[in-house]
């Protein structure tokens, strides 16, 4: 059965860009957000977590010009009222979220987003709020990469930029499939990322390729690229192997038979046993969550601006 509210709209605050550009361009509104359709939820929002591609879409903006933009793609909450056909998920569970920002209603940072259920499932046990909204995009971006290397266990797999968020999520969900992974770190960072699962740890610097090789003589089967290190870091792939940019790639030209593919994450916002995958590496402790502070709404340009200097080991996340 429905939840009673499911037909009622309901007003909260939200974070906005105006427009494309800088700081300037944000603004934080009160909007009406409409009730779950078929298939949906509606979740109060407790927490949303901040990620590089908001900025993105700060600078970029939308490619229509009358859609309303909020950014945010991953959010923790709780569940407001379901939509008809929904059973799987009831009203007032804890849950996490993967929402589009670049679709009419906007993203995930405000008091309350209308979602597919299929982009919900329950927070993992014994984490916070904060905590769960780090996990569903870059979780899911992790298991699209690992879907497009297509690699059977054993072999090897290597990351860029391997102390970040992403590169953790994919280390770990690489491991549980068995393959090797390489991965690349400062010398202060290195124990970390074999803390992640990495096999072996290359230091951190403008010879990427180079230091993958001296360990994968013959190359590795598929890189993904967290660190955007573009064409410089193909020649650690070997001929004919798989190369994943997290930040598109248009037509450039590729080199050796490499494959180039980048991944999107709204190819996989749906998946919910990718999800719950998520759910349960956290709970084998094979995912550590890391919040990066928590702010307000009203400091979500700080919030960037802490994400734009580098060096976060977790997300900022903004609080409702």
């Amino acid at each position: 059965m429905s939840d009673p509210s499911v037909n009622q709209q309901i007003t909260g605050k939200a974070i906005t860009y105006k427009g494309r550009g800088g700081y300037e361009v944000i603004e934080i509104l009160q909007r009406t957000v409409r009730a779950p359709a078929a298939g949906e939820v509606r979740i109060r929002v407790n927490a949303a977590a901040v990620n590089p591609t908001d900025i993105l879409l700060r600078i970029r903006g939308s490619d229509d010009p009358t859609a309303l933009i909020v950014p945010g793609a991953d959010l923790a909450g709780i569940i407001e009222s379901i939509g008809p056909d929904v059973s799987r998920l009831q009203a007032g569970e804890k849950v996490m979220a993967a929402v589009m920002a670049r679709r009419p209603e906007g993203g995930a940072q405000a008091q309350y987003v209308v979602v597919p259920a299929a982009s919900v499932v329950r927070i993992p046990e014994g984490v916070s709020m904060a905590e769960a909204s780090t996990l569903p995009m870059n979780g899911l971006t992790a298991l699209r990469a690992l879907e497009l290397a297509s690699l059977e266990k054993g072999q090897i797999f290597a990351v860029s930029g391997g102390a970040g968020l992403l590169a953790h999520y994919a280390i770990a969900a690489a491991k549980r499939q068995g393959l090797k992974v390489l991965a690349d770190a400062k010398p202060e960072e290195a124990e970390l990322v074999r803390s992640y699962g990495a096999d072996v740890v290359v230091e951190r610097g403008p010879r990427f390729a180079d230091a993958i090789r001296r360990e994968a003589p013959e190359g590795v089967d598929a890189l993904l690229d967290t660190a955007v290190l573009e064409e410089e870091s193909f020649a650690a792939v070997r001929n004919g192997g798989v190369y994943i940019p997290v930040r598109g790639w248009g037509d450039k030209p590729s080199k050796r038979e490499i494959q180039i593919k980048p991944v999107f994450v709204y190819e996989s916002m749906n998946r919910t046993e990718w999800l719950e995958l998520l759910r349960d590496m956290v709970a084998a402790a094979e995912i550590k969550l890391r919040v990066a502070g928590q702010y307000a709404p009203e400091q979500i340009a700080d919030t960037q601006r802490a994400l734009e200097a580098g060096g976060l080991r977790g997300r900022p996340v903004i609080l409702f």
